[in-house]
């Protein structure tokens, strides 16, 4: 006898669904009633929720490993530049490398506006720079800026002032004239012998600055001359003399 097979078929819905079978219907293929068929449609609201988190959390996610990324970068700058006595004893392997470090700072950088930015007021302590005026290594060590050297910046009133500390206590202050939301033009009006003889600017004193990198504590800047200047903010308060 030869037995009959009944071919099957697989279909693939694109829905959730469910076959309900009363008891007595035991072969669903030869009964002439067909079976219920219930379909589970998908909530377009429950999903439309489901991407907006989806969304919120990878935003969360990389918005945090942008600030991961950017607090570890902040890391190795300071790890690097602590031996370089502020740029003094860097080589230029040494200088190549802070470059390197401080433009994928720069590359980071969320405040596209910094002139326009309370983040930039304050005091702030030089921590590098290549500018030679500044470090004097031509000079013998003992007639060098030995103690910390600070530069501060009120944009309200455009003002700004660089200080040196022992062993000469000089100071210069200026006008800061801005070229756009990022770069300035300074004009020194003032400058003070050991912090106590003033002599006003022949008018020839000046130079450009232009903010790279600007955070709660971190301030990355470049003259007009190439120069790198790095510092960290230590009072946001201070305000320079008008």
């Amino acid at each position: 006898m030869t037995r009959l097979s009944t071919p099957t078929s697989t279909l693939t819905l694109p829905f959730k669904y469910r076959i309900d079978s009363r008891p007595s219907q035991s072969n669903l293929i030869f009964s002439s009633a067909r079976p219920k068929l219930n379909i589970i449609l998908p909530s377009s609201v429950s999903n439309s929720e489901k991407w907006r988190n989806m969304v919120s959390f990878f935003q969360g996610y990389l918005n945090g490993g942008k600030n991961n990324y950017v607090q570890s970068l902040k890391v190795e700058l300071y790890e690097t530049i602590e031996p370089l006595d502020r740029g003094a004893e860097a080589t230029s392997e040494d200088q190549q490398r802070v470059d390197k470090i401080a433009c994928k700072l720069e590359a980071m950088n969320s405040v596209k506006e910094p002139l326009n930015s309370d983040l930039l007021n304050g005091k702030w302590e030089l921590l590098y720079t290549t500018s030679q005026s500044i470090l004097q290594t031509k000079r013998p060590k003992f007639l060098r800026p030995n103690g910390k050297i600070y530069q501060a910046i009120n944009v309200d009133t455009l003002r700004a002032q660089n200080i040196e500390t022992w062993p000469f206590y000089n100071q210069a202050t200026a006008n800061l004239v801005p070229l756009n939301s990022r770069r300035v033009t300074v004009k020194f009006d003032f400058f003070k012998i050991a912090s106590l003889i003033p002599i006003k600017s022949p008018g020839t004193g000046r130079g450009q600055l232009e903010i790279t990198y600007l955070d709660e504590d971190l301030r990355i800047s470049r003259g007009n001359r190439g120069n790198l200047f790095i510092l960290k903010m230590v009072d946001p308060s201070y305000r320079v003399p008008l």
